[in-house]
């Protein structure tokens, strides 16, 4: 059985895919730990490199250096609706009358990549208020406190934004 999520075969990884996801992590370590103790820092370079050497040869989804430039861009963007949206479940849940109009709406996502769907979906769910319940293929089902909320995915502003940061990528939906 051949699952659209896993790869079923090992490929050949790069020195420098490996390299650059070892730092990733080690910087990660470091940035967690906040220890710059020789000793420390060693078990860091040591754990990163055979969590990255472990990892590296079985996603069949090999990210590329733009898109993960696109990512980067598209993080504050996000960063912004997280707080937004913060704010106006705050403002709802402090309200006397507790103003919420919970609903569940059905999102046809026209993007054609796996990750886009998944980027997508945890887009969504990362801001206050909104929960994807579902996903089968392209198809999302959200969960919303208010209408205010849910016009945030229904204006198709954040799937653009996916589409955009995966507009160079071969479809696999």
């Amino acid at each position: 059985i051949c699952n659209n999520f896993m790869a079923t075969e090992s490929r050949q990884v790069s020195s420098k895919f490996l390299f650059l996801k070892t730092l990733a992590l080690f910087v990660f370590w470091v940035l967690l730990s906040g220890s710059f103790e020789w000793m420390h820092l060693g078990l860091g370079i040591i754990v990163s490199f055979v969590v990255a050497w472990v990892n590296s040869g079985h996603s069949p989804f090999v990210p590329k250096f733009r898109l993960w430039l696109r990512i980067f861009f598209y993080l504050p963007w996000l960063f912004y609706k997280i707080v937004q949206s913060s704010i106006h479940v705050t403002r709802l849940i402090l309200h006397p009358s507790l103003p919420i109009q919970p609903r569940l709406i059905s999102v046809k996502s026209k993007l054609n990549h796996h990750a886009a769907v998944v980027l997508y979906g945890n887009s969504i769910t990362l801001t206050p208020g909104t929960i994807t319940a579902e996903v089968d293929s392209n198809n999302l089902i959200v969960h919303a406190l208010d209408q205010s909320l849910s016009e945030d995915f229904e204006s198709k502003e954040m799937e653009s934004k996916i589409a955009r940061i995966f507009k160079d990528e071969k479809p696999d939906l």
